[in-house]
């Protein structure tokens, strides 16, 4: 692609990636026989036209792990290419990251018919949603922390405008205290969320600026001035305006189009993405989300049934 990353490297560096990653054996095997088939048909694994034209015409499984396989080298070659950055390089690096996210949208998993189309966000494009609003200002803050509760702790619009401080907890875990939320989902069912220091650290802030107490979420004037709770349609337009301002940093035209019309429920999606792709079990982030069936999470990670292999082939029946 560039010298940052050499073109005879993409190949082993892909092999590796998936033979490294914390997947199961049999995981890992699908991804690698896919990867190579795409190869030995004479596919680039730098060329998103190439992927997205291979990837058309294969069966439902074979398109979803080829896109896992895309998305976990992807993003290693991203770590990789950040790793090589300098002060003189910036710009080529950015260009490399630019490149490799293209990759990562260029395989579209089968969407369940009669649903609308979603949007999950690379690793890199988290990072910059989140920078958009890094200012110090009240509304910043206030969309930051937003941000943060649906992309960072899954949850949904109305739990997001519903928690309050006295949802926000401390509890021990391995020695140390970690931030929890304490959420009341759909059904009234109760469930609890760990969250990373990070965000913890973001809800101590703005409770510093509001009074730590009541609904987590405020209104903000345009001068800055604190009101009371945010509405459902308040958090819809921050995701929204926020995801526009996002699209104007992307240089590809359809991925533009598609974060330019983000909407809370495709963070609270990319959280569970971002979970599973990190080797995180189904069955946790099905608990995480408050769902009451796997299969709903399964539809959240655009996964689709894989035939060619299934449980029964392991039970020695």
């Amino acid at each position: 692609m560039n010298d940052l990353v050499p073109a005879s490297d993409n190949v082993h560096y892909a092999i590796m990636t998936i033979n490294t990653a914390h997947l199961a054996d049999g995981t890992k095997q699908k991804y690698r026989r896919v990867v190579l088939r795409y190869l030995a048909d004479g596919g680039l694994l730098t060329d998103p036209d190439q992927l997205a034209t291979y990837a058309a015409g294969l069966p439902a499984s074979g398109r979803a792990h080829l896109k896992a396989a895309v998305k976990l080298w992807s993003t290693a070659m991203i770590d990789r290419a950040k790793g090589a950055a300098t002060p003189e390089n910036v710009n080529a690096v950015q260009a490399t990251i630019y490149r490799f996210e293209a990759l990562q949208t260029a395989v579209s998993a089968p969407s369940p018919k009669g649903e609308k189309a979603h949007v999950w966000l690379t690793r890199s494009e988290v990072m910059q949603l989140m920078d958009i609003a890094s200012a110090s200002e009240n509304q910043a803050q206030r969309d930051r922390l937003a941000l943060g509760l649906l992309v960072g702790a899954g949850l949904r619009r109305n739990e997001a405008v519903n928690l309050t401080f006295e949802d926000v907890t401390m509890q021990a875990v391995n020695g140390r205290f970690r931030t929890v939320l304490n959420i009341t989902g759909k059904g009234s069912k109760n469930r609890v969320v760990p969250i990373s220091d990070k965000l913890g650290s973001m809800l101590d802030t703005w409770g510093a600026a509001v009074g730590g107490a009541g609904l987590v979420l405020r209104s903000v004037d345009k001068g800055g001035n604190i009101g009371a709770g945010l509405s459902a349609a308040g958090l819809f337009e921050i995701v929204r305006g926020n995801g526009r301002l996002l699209a104007n940093r992307i240089p590809d035209e359809k991925r533009a189009g598609q974060l330019a019309k983000l909407a809370p429920h495709d963070l609270r999606r990319t959280y569970a993405q971002i979970g599973y792709e990190s080797g995180v079990p189904i069955t946790q982030i099905s608990k995480l989300l408050g769902h009451a069936s796997v299969s709903t999470t399964q539809r959240y990670l655009n996964l689709a049934l894989d035939l060619e292999t299934t449980i029964s082939d392991f039970v020695p029946v």
